[in-house]
């Protein structure tokens, strides 16, 4: 590890911080130190960066906007990647849009619909990243990144760049290829039509307005916790089992929406771990649905 430290410091491969606390780069805001946070300032920095990583056999995980996901309170281990400004790139060709990996879909949303393309508004309320959004295959309000995507370039654990097709990604419910194959989206094409403004703008405002009425959007959180059983909502299971309000430390089961659990202030991740294993228990024992999570634990146990 401290060679690779040494040559990350030493070579041009971005802006390199050592025991970097995690929390502020998450929405919950917990988690502890990485070891390296390392953020490149190009995409050849990032490529170099990896191909390091794979001859010196380093661990690293990527970061993108540290929505729906949980930082162990002991950090991770190795380096983590914050992609940086040089994949934040949108670029529009007629019906087909071009997003850099680190790109926030919800900037990616409203862009488009200032141009009159229809196909995306349902994220208007995802705060991840494209990257992010493409490896979960990220949807709302009835649709999901798998009918609007084209393709995606694909960093690999090797250092390879690779074009993947939509059907390469083996798109299901919150799932892709990329759960079972590791690389980074640096990259992503999309499908879209054009439509009419009003109606864009207007699908747009009542989303943000629902989410507004109903998220607790004021308070650190990942968004949804839970994944939706096939034909029923965890929101609803959790809300009739009670669980509203429920807390553990300093995470608590949102008393506006059940599927979020809020960081209250001062909540470590070993609180929402307890709570998340207390709700799945009580849901499994009064409904026998067990609850999957969505959000990725990640780090140091």
């Amino acid at each position: 590890m401290q060679q690779v430290i040494s040559e990350l410091r030493s070579g041009s491969y971005g802006d390199v911080r050592l025991n970097e606390p995690l929390a502020p780069h998450t929405t919950w805001k917990i988690g502890g130190p990485a070891d390296v946070l390392l953020i490149p300032q190009t995409k050849q920095q990032l490529v170099d960066a990896v191909k390091l990583f794979y001859t010196h056999q380093t661990p690293w995980f990527v970061l993108g906007r540290g929505s729906n996901l949980l930082v162990s309170d002991k950090g991770i281990r190795g380096v983590v990647v914050k992609l940086g400004d040089a994949l934040e790139t949108i670029r529009i060709d007629g019906e087909q849009v071009t997003a850099g990996g680190a790109c926030s879909f919800i900037v990616l949303c409203l862009t488009v619909a200032r141009e009159g393309l229809t196909g995306l508004e349902f994220a208007g309320g995802i705060p991840g990243t494209v990257g992010g959004a493409v490896y979960m295959n990220a949807g709302a309000h009835g649709s999901d990144v798998s009918r609007i995507l084209l393709r995606a370039e694909v960093l690999l654990p090797t250092g390879e760049l690779v074009t993947l097709q939509k059907d390469d990604l083996a798109y299901a419910y919150r799932h892709s290829l990329l759960h079972l194959q590791p690389g980074i989206v640096t990259e992503a094409v999309f499908q879209l039509k054009y439509g009419d403004r009003k109606e864009i703008g207007a699908s747009l405002a009542a989303f943000k307005d629902r989410r507004l009425r109903t998220q607790p959007l004021q308070l650190a959180c990942a968004g949804s916790v839970f994944r939706n059983p096939e034909g029923n909502f965890a929101a609803k299971l959790i809300e009739e089992a009670g669980l509203k309000g429920l807390r553990v430390g300093g995470a608590e089961v949102s008393p506006l929406h059940a599927n979020f659990i809020v960081n209250t202030g001062q909540a470590t991740a070993h609180d929402v771990l307890t709570l998340i294993e207390q709700v799945k228990d009580t849901v499994l024992n009064v409904y026998g649905v067990r609850l999957v999570p969505e959000v990725l634990a990640v780090g140091e146990r």
